[in-house]
């Protein structure tokens, strides 16, 4: 059976978050898909942590509704996950531990704490053991492991030839424990597979891989969970391309740099969670009055307030999209996998640049440390558009695609245009000089408080997202075309809407789900057309309100069916399905 969804149970500590990303990565070089969640405390040492890791020849959109095999590091693991192991799946345990109730599996017993201790004489390759019994029971090929384990030491400062030699000694003392002491009983065995031209990463890896190809030269930000892998990531990258990383005093002064960035002309961006996207509120303001390009990513964690950092929610929609005092128009892009992390970065960049206003990429905790084996075929250069520049020489845009409304011998940096769009100039030798301000202004910039011209600049304000949504590509209907169940989506849960959506197919019930990708401004006629199509709609969502049904309830009158799931977990497929047969 080439597939197995393998959780490791244990502490903080203990190297099971690790030693999952290690399996993972030697499961994927093999030429596996992988799919991974992991769930740890918000404490920097202890607690109870878990990883999931689904592994299939095939590929795989969700983390799977139950784990085939359990591995528990200690009796917590036990007790907390026990009840999500399959029936007839395989829990393995340390005897030493504890020792447990009888149930509908296999059981193998297999002494991590003594193989660690007494044999490799190191118990912090612990997970190391563990690694190697997974291997010996299920696969990977144990020389894949190692190849994994000498690639991260050898980049590791505190790694020397002892510790090298002791990780190889778990590994391989452990391999040959299970092989020699234990009778396989269950059928997960990962065989031979043919390799493929993937990459493996995580979304924060995707992000920071997508915004240095949309050619981000300026990042901005302050540490927070779960994004601050990427001001990590970004302050290591940025300076090997000539770019600019600064590490701000908090996040209002991140978002006010980043504008500062943009105004002179730098692709520039910002990452943070939930209670920091909050502090930058009055800057998305400024910079969609100012129609100063900006992408903000906000990885959201389960709230309010500074809520469950390390847990994954869908509950900053609704504060994206009214985010700011006054009518604030923005856009807001929410990826749904990891290979949507890079491409859509890339579009959130483009999309600011065109348009002229701040783009939210609203990821999530779940999405941020998922790993996904990603066709390397996404990671292809994309088509970068550039700002609509001010041309001195005849009164029109860079490109001469539009004449501007009312334009004089002075630049008119917010000139009226039928797209809203209004070109732009860059600070330096020759280049008319503007004023961009949080205060309303004329064409010129220039404070102006008359009513009819505050109406005129908000008209034109908010007539770019009218341009953006005829030219930004539209979602793509999954499922039958006939279908009497639609379900509309958003973010990370796409993966497991489409794998309910195919189960309840093989079943004989007409299904099909809509999962936009833009929601500033929506694709309206296509999710119009979706909703009268079928004749009911569920909305699945991580929240308790019920956010993106609420938003589908005002626009298009929807009185949809709320499925909802706020306990810092993801949705399996299973519940999505669920939903599903409840109304057929």
């Amino acid at each position: 059976m080439n597939e197995v969804t393998i959780r490791i149970g244990g502490e903080s500590g203990e190297g099971t978050i690790s030693g999952g990303d290690i399996l993972a990565l030697a499961s994927a070089r093999c030429g596996y898909h992988v799919h991974t969640f992991r769930t740890f405390p918000a404490e920097i040492l202890g607690g109870p942590c878990m990883f999931q890791v689904r592994i299939s020849d095939q590929p795989v959109k969700s983390m799977g509704d139950y784990a085939d095999v359990l591995i528990c590091l200690n009796k917590e693991a036990y007790d907390r996950n026990i009840i999500d192991l399959r029936h007839g799946g395989v829990l393995i345990y340390d005897p030493s531990d504890f020792t447990p109730e009888a149930g509908d599996y296999i059981t193998y017993g297999v002494p991590f704490n003594e193989i660690a201790r007494k044999e490799v004489q190191l118990f912090q390759t612990k997970n190391m053991v563990m690694l190697g019994a997974i291997s010996g029971l299920f696969g990977p090929p144990l020389e894949a492991l190692i190849q994994v384990v000498q690639s991260k030491l050898s980049r590791s400062r505190k790694a020397n030839a002892t510790l090298m030699e002791k990780n190889m000694l778990a590994l391989d003392t452990a391999r040959n424990y299970v092989t020699s002491q234990l009778t396989k009983q269950d059928p997960y065995q990962l065989g031979p597979v043919e390799k493929a031209n993937r990459v493996v990463l995580n979304g924060n890896q995707a992000v920071v891989a997508g915004a240095l190809a949309a050619r981000c030269r300026y990042f901005a930000g302050y540490p927070i969970t779960p994004a601050s892998d990427i001001m990590e990531a970004m302050a290591k990258e940025l300076p090997q391309v000539g770019g600019t990383f600064l590490q701000a005093e908090d996040e209002m002064a991140a978002l006010a740099s980043v504008l500062g960035a943009s105004y002179g002309g730098k692709r520039a961006m910002t990452a943070t969670s939930g209670p920091g996207f909050s502090l930058m509120t009055e800057l998305i303001g400024l910079s969609s009055m100012a129609e100063l390009p900006a992408v903000i990513v906000d990885a959201q964690r389960a709230g309010p307030s500074t809520g469950m950092p390390t847990k994954m929610e869908q509950s900053d929609l609704s504060f994206a999209l009214h985010a700011g005092h006054g009518d604030t128009p923005r856009m807001i892009i929410a990826p749904a996998n990891v290979a949507d992390c890079y491409t859509l970065m890339v579009q959130a960049f483009n999309m600011a640049e065109r348009y002229q206003m701040p783009v939210i990429f609203l990821t999530d905790q779940s999405l941020t440390a998922r790993v996904e084996s990603v066709d390397a075929n996404v990671f292809k250069p994309l088509e970068l558009y550039e700002r609509v520049q001010h041309d001195a020489s005849n009164g029109a845009s860079a490109d001469g695609q539009e004449e501007l409304v009312g334009a004089g011998a002075s630049y008119s940096r917010y000139a009226y245009t039928q797209s809203g769009i209004s070109p732009i100039s860059t600070p330096g030798s020759g280049a008319p000089p503007y004023v961009a301000t949080g205060l309303e202004h004329d064409e010129h910039g220039h404070p102006d408080y008359e009513p009819e011209d505050h109406t005129a600049m908000m008209e034109k304000r908010f007539r770019k997202l009218d341009t953006a949504a005829e030219e930004l590509p539209q979602p793509q209907r999954y499922g039958d075309e006939d279908a009497t169940v639609g379900i509309i989506g958003w973010g990370s849960t796409e993966g497991a809407i489409q794998e309910a959506v195919d189960r309840a197919r093989a079943k004989g019930y007409k299904v099909a789900s809509l999962h936009p990708r833009i929601l500033s401004p929506l694709p309206d006629r296509t999710i119009s057309d979706f909703i009268h199509s079928v004749e009911r709609v569920i909305v699945p969502e991580c929240n308790y309100s019920g956010q993106l049904a609420n938003l589908l309830g005002s626009r298009y009158g929807l009185q949809a069916i709320r499925v909802n799931k706020f306990g810092g977990i993801p949705f399996t497929a299973g519940e999505i399905l669920r939903a599903i047969e409840e109304v057929c």
